[in-house]
């Protein structure tokens, strides 16, 4: 896994912007259909496959954008930077993720929809490095170019843009303690979830999660359990994506070890890597959770299982 973090850092520290390296570069068509394929290896955790293609795709994609193509060329650009910058923040490289995700938003141009889009990892990058205050900053200015004041009359995808930004600014306000804020933008991401339901891939399960994840930065564990268990006993649960299920389900195991639940922190790493192991078994966070379980005491034989699986051992 080192090896290709290091090939997506010598990716992203490249900054030519024409192709010197001979062969031909993919076609428009093409290159869609590759950032879709990353897209969809994110979406189901499979973050090795992602790492494998990453760096050729930020090449073309870069050379794509000044070869001055078509428009489209710089949403594919966006996309794929947001995909550098999420796995990376995944894998515990927040300043490399802060790079990837900060080349976005100067390709981003004037755009709101791509802006919102580049704005997303950036943020999240930003709360890696415990920087909450700016990254609160930069998604609501993103959230005032969307034009959220008027949500409801917007298309699908702006809506799921907006509701994202709304998240993703409540997040940034808990890591610093300001339940007030947080509460007032899980409210507003909480109305327009609701209202349209039926139109938007940003559902109320997905404001549900991030409630929970809020109220775990923010001390309040047994309420975020308690959104947990309820969020995840619903049929909304299973049709999100394998990637955002296995992420909740590591990230809550804050709050049961906050409160000395081992065997809930245990149980909900080993379903995680049920749904999709290429998150418990690359990241940082997943590991830390298990060595913390491990060290607590004799675990379940899945437990123990898992531990082995991915190279921890009780000490």
């Amino acid at each position: 896994m080192a090896a290709a973090v290091e090939r997506v850092r010598e990716a992203l520290a490249c900054y030519d912007t024409l192709a010197t390296t001979g062969g031909c570069r993919p076609s428009i068509v093409e290159l869609g259909r590759q950032v879709e394929y990353a897209g969809t290896a994110y979406r189901h955790a499979q973050h090795p496959q992602l790492l494998r293609v990453l760096p050729d795709l930020l090449a073309d994609a870069r050379h794509a954008a000044a070869d001055g193509r078509p428009a489209p060329t710089a949403h594919l650009l966006v996309r794929v930077y947001r995909l550098a910058a999420q796995v990376l923040v995944k894998l515990g490289e927040p300043d490399l993720a802060w790079l990837a995700a900060d080349r976005p938003m100067t390709a981003a141009g004037s755009d709101p929809r791509r802006t919102a889009i580049a704005v997303v990892p950036l943020a999240q990058a930003l709360r890696a490095l415990s920087r909450g205050r700016l990254a609160l900053s930069v998604t609501m200015t993103a959230l005032h170019q969307l034009d959220a004041a008027s949500p409801t009359k917007a298309p699908p995808e702006r809506l799921t843009l907006t509701g994202t930004l709304l998240i993703e600014a409540a997040l940034a306000a808990a890591s610093y303690g300001d339940a007030t804020t947080t509460g007032n933008l899980t409210d507003r991401a909480g109305r327009l979830a609701n209202h349209n339901r039926d139109h938007s891939e940003f559902t109320p399960i997905v404001v549900d999660l991030a409630r929970a994840l809020a109220a775990t930065s923010l001390g309040d564990n047994g309420q975020a359990i308690a959104t947990h268990l309820h969020a995840t006993s619903t049929y909304a649960w299973r049709r999100l994506p394998a990637e955002h299920r296995a992420a909740h389900l590591i990230d809550i195991t804050r709050a049961h070890l906050a409160i000395g639940d081992h065997q809930a922190a245990g149980r909900a790493l080993v379903t995680a890597d049920q749904i999709a192991p290429g998150e418990t078994r690359i990241r940082p966070a997943a590991r830390a959770a298990l060595t913390t379980v491990l060290r607590a005491g004799p675990s379940p034989a899945d437990v123990t299982r898992l531990a082995t699986t991915i190279g921890l051992t009780r000490r």
